[in-house]
């Protein structure tokens, strides 16, 4: 359940060749459900393989809903539930843009942070919640080379975090932003190795 992790289970990759910190924006022919027109933050990236957070896909679902932690959270803030992906949809997330006081956390890159802390998100569902604080549930995995095999095969782009994309575009409009943000119009993209 949601609320029950206590280890980040992720550290700042720093290996040769790694892509992290980065976008990743799936191609528009990548028809897989879990990944058509995502933007994934790319946490790590290395020889074992790479783990990311889908973070285009808002629920409807309040967070206080899913959640366990004892004691128990009494009542709605409004924090929504976001889905980070099909792996471990069970496991929670907390991504802020703001570093959290008192609480473990990763820092991706300059002005985000990735936690799992069951005293932040017991923070996040009682107060009224940072406007740059997301809860996900799951991740994006892959395994060794199964990235870079699908980046070789252009099945997704590659673009600078930008923390205004993340936090202040609708999660319908980030991946096309993301896009267009690169001069490309997602419409006329081409699958397939080498440059298009």
């Amino acid at each position: 359940m949601i609320g029950e992790d206590v280890d980040v289970g992720m550290t700042k990759s720093l290996q040769p060749g790694s892509l992290v910190p980065t976008l990743l924006l799936s191609m528009p022919q990548l028809v897989d459900p879990n990944f058509k027109q995502t933007v994934v933050l790319l946490c790590e990236h290395g020889e074992e393989g790479a783990f990311g957070l889908v973070l285009n896909r808002q629920t409807e679902t309040p967070a206080s809903s899913v959640v366990r932690l004892t004691p128990p959270v009494d009542g709605d803030n409004g924090l929504q539930l976001w889905i980070g992906g099909p792996v471990e949809p069970e496991r929670g997330w907390i991504l802020m843009g703001d570093e959290p006081l008192d609480a473990e956390s990763v820092e991706v890159c300059d002005g985000l942070y990735l936690s799992t802390s069951p005293d932040l998100l017991r923070c996040l569902l009682v107060d009224r919640p940072p406007d740059r604080a997301r809860l996900l549930t799951g991740y994006a995995g892959w395994g060794a080379g199964q990235l870079d095999e699908e980046l070789a095969a252009s099945a997704w782009l590659v673009a600078d975090v930008q923390l205004d994309l993340i936090f202040d575009t609708a999660p319908a409009d980030m991946w096309e932003t993301a896009i267009r943000r690169l001069g490309a119009d997602p419409s006329t993209l081409q699958m397939g190795r080498g440059v298009h």
